[in-house]
């Protein structure tokens, strides 16, 4: 099928590229001109695993291709999915660029004969695509939802640093769907894939989107509260409470007298705090909307105020260590990426710990593998801070050293490499990467969540 997505951001490129391996002829539209010509050149405008050779791949076999036109684009294909950003202002989900994409599109639709049916990805809550974007694409095409235009809501469950495995090994697809006949169209993209399609309305799939993203934050909250318990005791390490908790067989169900660990046993662990680009904004905009409808959300708040405050603790157990005094002292960051496998650092833990860092006076030295290896984002130039070549500069002298982002890189360090690069040997595990007894046999002052 001929396919156009508006946007090229991380949704709307791993969608395009996924889409154009499945042998669907792609196009993907964004306005800015530079993204555009590094698309086509080959180079990804973010990291992401694989996704450099699948674009070169798809480029080479000419079934995908990014442009700045937008109007040609939707005339050349039979479904257009909206993939353009929806980020938080003030906890509220910002809907501008649906809004513009919606217009552009109903204008060009105007001029097209043929049934063309337009599907969301971006992230939105229940109601928008039937209260927001269905008016405004019957007012700017003239024609009706229904007859003349399919409609549906398709959302993404991307996560980064395997988006490609997410996009192409899908779990399920969901569609909502404005009528039957929309469903029926859209689904066609996804005929190869055999996992299970759930059709149901508009309404029902927005939800959906959010209800999963809460659900493991809330799952996170949760593993983090209870470490919060374990520290208090300083009898208890949290990394033995998960291990109990784990082989539960409803959690860690046995298959031909094998134990098999879900994916989601990775949710249910301690650390300082969840980031990135969908869960922080999902369950804030989640919230608001619980508000709106005046309903009370109170679990879901609470797990917003958890992860809030949860980067804190990073500094409790730094000046455990320490002392607590750090005004001068020399310290280490080893990650600013929300999460390994990815360059992004949107709503990452690192910020608030380096915030109260640099309110304590101390002298900080970042290190990451990908979140300034292309360029130096704005948010980290206008920082206080060094960004470090490499993990033995990052290290070089410091008083201590705290890993908030468990990168391969940072997982293989031995105590004996952090005891010959630094001033003193003090490690703050933010992610529990490191066995516990043997850094402290080997001299390591350690620290670490659920401790």
């Amino acid at each position: 099928m001929r396919i156009s997505i508006v946007g090229t951001g991380y949704v709307g490129l791993v969608t395009g590229l996924s889409l154009a391996s499945l042998g669907h002829k792609v196009i993907c539209v964004d306005n800015d001109t530079k993204k555009v010509n590094k698309i086509n050149n080959g180079e990804s405008p973010f990291y992401e695993p694989d996704i450099s050779e699948l674009l070169k791949n798809m480029l080479l076999k000419k079934t995908f291709y990014a442009t700045e036109n937008l109007e040609e684009s939707v005339l050349e294909s039979e479904i257009t999915i909206i993939a353009v950003g929806t980020p938080s202002v003030n906890d509220q989900i910002d809907l501008s660029f649906i809004e513009k994409a919606t217009q552009q599109i109903g204008a060009a639709l105007k001029e097209d004969n043929k049934y063309h049916v337009v599907a969301v990805k971006s992230t939105v809550l229940p109601g928008v695509t039937e209260q927001i974007v269905k008016p405004i694409l019957e007012k700017y095409s003239q024609k009706k939802i229904g007859e003349n235009i399919g409609l549906c809501m398709n959302p993404e469950f991307l996560r980064e640093g395997s988006a490609l495995e997410d996009a192409l090994q899908p779990d399920r697809i969901v569609i909502g769907q404005a009528d039957s006949r929309s469903g029926e169209e859209f689904a066609k993209i996804y005929s190869k894939f055999s996992c299970p399609k759930i059709f149901t309305n508009l309404w029902t799939a927005e939800l959906i989107k959010y209800a999963a993203n809460s659900l493991f934050a809330t799952l996170i909250s949760f593993a983090n509260e209870i470490s919060r318990i374990s520290e208090s005791t300083n009898k208890i390490d949290i990394l033995d409470v998960w291990t109990g908790v784990h082989l539960d067989k409803r959690l860690s169900p046995v298959v031909g007298n094998k134990q098999i660990k879900p994916g989601m046993l990775n949710y249910i662990l301690s650390g300082c705090g969840f980031g990135g680009s969908c869960f922080p904004k999902d369950i804030k905009a989640l919230a608001s909307f619980a508000d709106h409808q005046k309903t009370e959300a109170k679990l879901i708040k609470s797990v917003i105020e958890v992860n809030k405050t949860q980067p804190h603790r990073m500094i409790v157990l730094l000046k455990k260590a320490l002392g607590e005094n750090l005004k001068g002292k020399r310290i280490a960051i080893l990650g600013l990426t929300f999460k390994p496998n990815t360059d992004d650092i949107r709503e990452s833990a690192t910020f608030p710990i380096i915030e109260e860092l640099i309110s304590e006076g101390a002298k900080i030295i970042c290190h990451d593998p990908m979140a300034y290896k292309k360029y130096i984002p704005t948010k980290l130039k206008i920082l206080p801070i060094n960004l470090a070549v490499s993990v033995n500069e990052a290290l070089k002298n410091a008083e201590a050293a705290m890993v908030i982002t468990g990168w391969d890189e940072y997982v293989k360090l031995t105590p004996q490499f952090f005891k010959k690069n630094m001033n003193k040997p003090i490690v703050i595990d933010g992610r529990r990467i490191y066995d516990k007894t043997v850094f402290t046999k080997a001299g390591i002052i350690y620290q670490g969540i659920g401790l």
